[in-house]
């Protein structure tokens, strides 16, 4: 399949069929509708279940059905329906089931607006629901990327049998771009589906998925076992990449949509004579510390950029470990930020042009 152009949502939807979703269960809300729009027709033409729930609550309980059966299952939502999933999302990760969950992240809090934003960021990155437990989450710049992650992450959600979420704005969206659906993704090692609670078609023991522990000491070693495989996570699973690195004086670190702008104000600042880089996040769960131990000596100063108030500034604290002064520069309430303005808050903290 040669390179299509094709809207942000549709796209990710079509990745998903690629990476063998059967199963998909949701319910409509701005920014994301034209995602199972586009899966309500295109699943059953794949032989695949659709199903418009009657609410978000019950879209995520049928996903964890779904995934207790050892089904590849998926749901989407856009921040206030991802906040109304949460408890489901919360028995899903307790019960150790594989599901893939793309949020298109909107404007809050409440209902806020239907504007890009990244507002989500904690709620995504501290579980959101209650208990000791975290989502893999990915965050990607591009459309292609988004599509490239979805297509993989299926796998990351059956190697970990852990939910995975796919952290996207309405920007990512919403925008028209060409895609490369036949482009290689990394294939991860994995098990047959042995804890499936699936009719045990092979004369199994009976499985039963369950999240409850009655007795303290049980869900205390379960707890240490959710902990141990987020553990392995931090330590063998974050993903990152750093761009413009060489003798860089200032670092904008920025996730998804933003890291794609900021990358156009790298090059206004080039011209500029600033030596600027980006560190961008592809994991936010697990965050990428292992990136700031990377950066050059050459580094004087970190720039935080987000489209919201600064919701990923803690984990860049933690991983900056005291060692660099951080900056930060934010929109908010659905308004993107432009190149121009990302320009302007690196020359006031370098002083002005001609600072390479």
């Amino acid at each position: 399949m040669a390179k299509v152009l094709m809207k942000g949502n549709e796209a990710m939807a079509l990745a998903a069929i690629y990476a063998g979703c059967e199963a998909f269960y949701g319910y409509p809300i701005t920014p994301q509708n034209e995602l199972p729009e586009y899966l309500s027709k295109h699943m059953a033409l794949h032989g695949k279940a659709f199903v418009q729930s009657e609410s978000e609550v019950a879209a995520i309980n049928m996903v964890y059905g779904a995934a207790g059966a050892g089904a590849r299952v998926m749901t989407s939502s856009s921040s206030p329906g991802i906040a109304l999933k949460q408890e489901g999302i919360t028995y899903i990760a307790g019960a150790e089931l594989p599901a893939v969950i793309i949020n298109v992240m909107r404007g809050g809090p409440g209902l806020g607006g239907i504007q890009p934003s990244q507002g989500d960021y904690k709620q995504i990155t501290r579980g959101g629901g209650n208990g000791d437990y975290y989502l893999y989450s990915l965050a990607p710049e591009s459309l292609q990327e988004a599509v490239d992650l979805i297509k993989e992450s299926f796998d990351i959600a059956d190697y970990f049998r852990n939910p995975v979420m796919i952290a996207v704005d309405g920007l990512i969206g919403q925008m028209m771009e060409p895609v490369d659906f036949d482009r290689e993704v990394p294939k991860w090692d994995l098990l047959p589906k042995t804890w499936a609670a699936d009719g045990n078609p092979q004369g199994r023991e009976k499985n039963i998925i369950n999240s409850l522990y009655l007795d303290p000491l049980v869900l205390e070693q379960h707890n240490l076992k959710l902990k141990a495989k987020y553990d392995e996570m931090r330590k063998n699973h974050q993903r990152y990449e750093l761009i413009n690195m060489k003798d860089a004086d200032i670092v904008i670190v920025a996730y998804g949509s933003v890291a794609r702008i900021a990358r156009t104000a790298v090059e206004m600042l080039t011209e500029k004579g600033v030596k600027c880089g980006i560190l961008k996040p592809i994991t936010i769960f697990p965050y990428p510390d292992q990136a700031f131990a990377e950066l050059p000596d050459s580094v004087r100063n970190l720039l935080v950029v987000e489209m919201s108030t600064g919701q990923m500034l803690d984990d860049v604290k933690i991983a900056n470990e005291g060692k660099l002064p951080i900056h930060f520069y934010g929109r908010v309430g659905g308004v993107v930020p432009e190149a121009e303005e990302i320009v302007q808050a690196v020359l006031k903290i370098v002083g002005g042009e001609n600072n390479g």
